[in-house]
């Protein structure tokens, strides 16, 4: 019969899975496989013992690997599995009767999960998560000031702050929700610019909608179906003004053709 798990094997193999997350390469599906493994193997520690759950090691077996969980959910852009692992550490972070030292990982995973409430407009959320976090870490942890600076940015609609602030991020984890953040922010530009301008050049629409190269300009043109000319380097938006002129087309067609109708019929 093969050995009751405990603490100590759990611990073990948690820190296998955590290298292999780590590693240059690392097989994502199989992690989340050993992650499924690791959970039951909590469960079944609670089953053989019903005291563990006062077991301060076990604690921080049970908040590690929803941390890691957390962290795989980012690495397979898992938006869902990120958001439910983040509210199993809730107790861990915010319960101080648990008696737990602070993890490493507290803020850099807090402070994502904030970006995620701002790409996702979450705006209250946000504020809430925010009063439950010491002012000290708000003001100079950089985990936290990024989101609260961004979140300043969006409240101001300076879009070129938003825009610096991803190339200002405290861990590479952290563009996975700002590249969200600007994509929502990009198709607001876009409808605005669809509105001002009847065409701009190649760079002013790349500057514009703060795009870094050219191609990612005209991937996003051809995405909203705006005209482009290569040779004069400028994109044409669809106005509301030619929507009007079409509109207004076809009702004088429509008109035209019932008038022919009704002619034939005298006739």
């Amino acid at each position: 019969m093969p050995a009751k798990p405990t603490v100590q094997s759990v611990s073990k193999d948690f820190e296998k899975v955590r290298a292999a997350l780590n590693s240059q390469n690392p097989n994502l599906n199989l992690i989340k496989s050993h992650v499924s493994q690791l959970k039951v193997s909590l469960v079944g520690l609670a089953l053989q013992n019903s005291q563990i759950e006062a077991d301060q090691s076990f604690q921080i077996l049970k908040r590690s690997l929803s941390e890691l969980g957390a962290e795989l959910s980012i690495k397979m852009g898992d938006i869902a599995a990120f958001e439910r692992y983040m509210a199993q550490l809730e107790p861990f972070y915010f319960d101080s009767r648990l008696g737990l030292d602070e993890s490493k990982a507290m803020y850099p995973l807090i402070g994502l999960d904030l970006l995620r409430m701002l790409s996702d407009n979450l705006i209250a959320d946000f504020h809430t998560v925010l009063e439950r976090i010491d002012l000290g870490q708000i003001q100079n942890n950089p985990f936290i000031v990024h989101p609260v600076k961004l979140e300043q940015a969006l409240m101001e609609g300076s879009y070129k702050k938003v825009w610096q602030a991803r190339s200002e991020v405290p861990t590479p984890e952290y563009l996975f929700f700002m590249d969200i953040l600007m994509s929502t922010i990009r198709n607001e530009v876009a409808s605005c610019v669809e509105k001002s301008y009847v065409n701009l050049p190649f760079d002013d629409a790349k500057s514009v909608l703060f795009f870094s190269s050219m191609d990612e300009l005209l991937r996003f043109a051809q995405e909203h179906k705006w005209s482009v000319s290569p040779s004069e380097k400028r994109i044409t938006f669809k106005t509301e003004a030619e929507d009007a002129r079409m509109f207004q087309g076809e009702n004088i067609m429509k008109q035209t053709l019932s008038y022919a109708q009704e002619l034939e019929r005298i006739v």
